[in-house]
Order: structure tokens, then sequence, then C-alpha cells
């Protein structure tokens, strides 16, 4: 027993140090290929240019093996400064960053080396490596949430939104997208101006509605950022509101709103009153005529069949917003994403000195998401109060500029389009400017930013008691806007109900089927 005892120990004294043996707390050994660690290693102080191809792969905690780790850092070092990598490189950098001894002298610099032939297959090996890395981050994140879901002082939304944080963390710092010749590039670029050319508008994105602003972008293309920044009663929610309708009942195109400042109850309200042509505190209080009854019923229903998907969540986290976009797109082919607004976002789970910071990370983070699922995505801002600052009559006024972006120039930066919303009426109270030219409902869509192409102000209509943008002029564009309006004030007599393919009810029966003798709200 004895002698069987030595013969143990002395095989402990034999095994090399540099391939540690550690069990985790599910009883086996975390993921690892310390075969495929030399084999990478050696092949780097083979080949001179292997490591450039795996430079981008490996990182030094992506080796299981401590002793493979110094010896990674000290190519790393080599390659930043410019210098020869082999052997004797190698173990002179080893010997001055003093950790020679530590991962097994000379000798083991030289067995590396000897146990390749060829750096053919190092961007193969480095692979496989950084998959086992991301297993055993994996595995590392999942214990500390299963250790923290056992705390119940600990809130459990906290901690789930810790944890997908986390997860994203690793996704974006473990994964790279692999570069593609310009070739397969300019064939997408020529099948997007094929469809383009195909099309009667003569667009190659998304319609808004607005005709002035779908010429001057050619749409809403895919993978942009697009943010749209207002002081606060200039109308943001009511534009991209708006714009839904138009993109989601008139074009069929699938519409995602996420509201963190409003209700869907309310958001649907501001629909119905921008659909219907009625007045929101008529909506509220149900005091509805019979034609306005029958013009709700009428034109609901192209709404209520509309793809258009609204989430309420307050205090939405950028990863949260990450993962329902994902099913959304999914799911439900969602073309475009709406944010109201950026400013109420949060990146839970990531630490920051500033709030400015967090803005920054997630604007940066909306434009990689815009890039991911390759649909426009397009978020409200609130611009900082020096526009309220400047005087009526400066150079610019009152109206908005780059430098008003609040809290973050980071948006500014990420954006690929950034516009703005003026009302001159709002400052003036008046219905003419200084040049006495009527502004009355004239509101400014300042396009101030815009990546691929040029910049411009578009004249758009407000109806301030519908909450709606429409085209100047939009009576001569799309008459079938005014059908009821039109009617209504033209009528010296009590309106007539529109006929719209609607049978009015017979007296004392409800519209929605209730169970007493007057209408519903809707």
């Amino acid at each position: 027993m004895e002698e069987f005892e030595t013969g143990k120990q002395a095989r402990r004294r034999t095994r090399p140090t540099h391939e540690p043996e550690i069990v985790n707390e599910f009883g086996k050994l975390p993921p690892q290929e310390t075969s495929m660690e030399d084999a990478v290693l050696g092949a780097l102080m083979l080949e001179k240019d292997a490591y450039n191809e795996v430079c981008e792969i490996l990182k030094p905690e992506s080796f299981y093996n401590p002793a493979n780790q110094k010896i990674y850092e000290a190519i790393q070092s080599l390659a930043a400064n410019g210098k020869p990598i082999d052997m004797l490189t190698v173990t002179e950098q080893l010997r001055a960053n003093k950790v020679l001894d530590e991962v097994g002298g000379a000798l083991r610099i030289s067995e590396l080396t000897g146990m390749v032939s060829s750096a053919a297959n190092a961007e193969f090996h480095a692979r496989i490596v950084a998959q086992k890395y991301l297993a055993r981050e994996l595995i590392s994140y999942s214990s500390q949430v299963q250790a923290l879901a056992f705390d119940e002082s600990i809130d459990v939304y906290d901690l789930m939104q810790e944890a997908e944080g986390k997860l994203f963390e690793i996704s974006k710092n473990t994964l790279k997208r692999d570069v593609i010749p310009i070739e397969n590039a300019v064939q997408d670029a020529i099948k997007k101006i094929e469809e383009a050319a195909n099309r009667e508008n003569g667009l190659s994105g998304l319609e808004s509605g607005y005709h002035k602003l779908d010429r001057l972008t050619s749409g809403w293309q895919n993978s942009d950022l697009i943010i749209i920044a207002a002081r606060p009663a200039m109308g943001k929610t009511a534009f991209v509101l708006s714009m839904a309708k138009n993109m989601a009942v008139d074009y069929n195109y699938p519409v995602a709103v996420f509201s963190l400042e409003m209700s869907s109850l309310q958001l649907v309200n501001r629909l119905i009153s921008n659909v219907c042509s009625l007045e929101g505190e008529k909506i509220k209080s149900g005091q509805l005529t019979q034609p306005e009854w029958e013009n709700l019923m009428t034109r609901t229903r192209s709404l209520s069949t509309a793809p258009l998907y609204i989430d309420d969540t307050p205090s939405l986290s950028i990863f949260e917003l990450r993962t329902k976009a994902r099913r959304l797109v999914r799911e439900h082919g969602v073309k475009i994403i709406i944010i109201d607004y950026l400013q109420l976002m949060n990146a839970t789970g990531m630490k920051f000195g500033s709030r400015e910071q967090e803005v920054s990370t997630i604007s940066r983070n909306l434009k990689q998401l815009a890039k991911e699922l390759d649909i426009p995505i397009i978020a409200l801002s609130q611009l900082n109060r020096s526009v309220e600052t400047r005087a009526a009559d400066d150079k610019m006024g009152k109206r908005p500029q780059l430098s008003d972006l609040r809290e973050s120039g980071a948006i500014e930066q990420d954006a690929d389009i950034v516009c703005f919303i003026h009302r001159p009426e709002y400052y003036t109270r008046s219905s003419e400017d200084a040049e006495g030219n009527n502004i009355r409902g004239l509101a400014e869509f300042i396009v101030a930013k815009h990546r691929s192409g040029a910049t411009d102000t578009i004249n758009l209509h407000f109806v301030s008691k519908y909450a709606r943008f429409e085209n100047q002029g939009e009576q001569d564009l799309t008459s079938s806007e005014t059908t009821y309006e039109s009617k209504m004030n033209s009528a010296s007599a009590p309106a007539a109900p529109i006929n719209d393919g609607f049978t009015p009810p017979p007296p004392n029966v409800d519209f929605l089927q209730g169970p007493e003798d007057k209408p519903m709200p809707f």
C-alpha cells in the first residue's frame, strides 16, 4: 500500500504544472481543449502571418491553461510592438515579463513548436478554443445567476435583466461577423436598385406617407437608426402615430410601437382621433352624435385589422427591447420599430459613471439592433432647454439644431438620420410670422443629418384637435381623407352620416351589441 502511494505521489510530481484540473460545482471539468490551445500557440511561433488570422478570435482569457494565457500575452506584446514572433522572441518576452519559469521554461516553448508541423489549421483550431471559452463564460454566469436566485432579498425581475445584460455582453464581445467580398455587396446593391425601379413610387425603402419626406429619404431604409427630436408639445408622438397609421393602414407594413410614456389605451385613443377625425375630448367623454358614432364604427374597422403592434412596458431596457424586437420580426414580420422615447429607456445590468454614458450605450445598441434585424428603427428624443433660451430673432431662432440633442452627443453620431419637429405657431402665439406669412398649423420637419442623402426642411400641416400630421394640400393629394370632415363642415343642416359601406343600426340597437339601449364608448 505504501509503495502504491509512493508511485502515485511520483506521478503527481511528474505531471506538468501547466495542465490544471479544475472541477466545478457540477462535478465536471469545464469545457476546454488544451491540445488545441497548444497547437494554436505552436502555429503562431512557426508562421509569421498566423497571428493576423487569430488575433480577432482569441484573447488571453480564451485559453483555459493559465500558462497558455501568459504565453499568448507575450505573443500579443510582440505583435503590438511590431516584433517577429518565434520561439526565441517569445522566450525572451516571457523572461522580460518574469513569467518564463511559471509557463514551464524554454523547454515548454520548444515543445509547443514541435507539436505542429504547419500553421495551415491555426484559424480552425482558434475557433474551437474560442467556443470552449464561450461555454465556460456561459457556465460561470449561469452559476452566478443560480446563486443569486436563491437570495430572496434580490428582486427577480432585476435579476432577469442583469442576466440578460450579461448574456448580451458575452455575445457582443465574442461573436464576430466575417467580411464579405465586394462582389457580393455589389450584387445586393444592384438587386435593391432593381427592386426600387420596379416599384411605382421609385422608393427603395418604406413609405412614411409624407410624400416630400419620402422623396428626400427614398423611404426609411433598412438598418438605419432615425432620431426624431423636439421640445415637449411639438407633436413628436402625434407625428409617429400619424406615420404608423399611414404605414400600417394605408401600406399594410407591419409596424411595432414601443411606448414608454403613454399607455396602449392612450395611444389607441389618439389613433382613433387621427383616423376618424374626432376630437380627443369627445372620445374620452363618449359624447358623440349619431353620425360620429357611425363614422367611428366604420373607420376603426381598418385600424382594427392593421398589422400594428403596441408595447407599453414602462422603463424598458435595451436588452428587453432586443428580445422583443427579435420575436416581433420573426413571428410577425415587423418592418419598422418606433420607440417613444429614447431617454426613458435604460441599460439594466450594466454600470455607468453617468446618465450620459448610459444614453450613449442605448443609442449605440439601437443602431446595432437596426443592423442586426435589417429594419429601420425610429427613436424619439427630447431636446435640451437651450431652444427656449434663444431669442426668436436669433439667426436660428427657436428652430432646433444638432447641438440641442439632450444628454448625449453619441445620439448624433450613431444616428443615420436626425430630424426635428418645429411649429412656429407655438412660439409666436400668432397665425402669422414676422413677414406676414400664414403659419397656422404649419409644422416644419427638419432633416438636419442624413448620412446617405441631402438635408432639407419639409413643410407639413398639423391638425391639433385630431393630433394629426398631414401633407400640405392633403385635400388635393388624398381626397378620401376629407370625405367625412368636409361633409360635416359644409352642410348647413345637421350632417348626414357618411355612406362608407356601413348600414346604420335600427333605433335602440347598440353598435357594439352591449346590454344597454345606448351606444357604448369605444
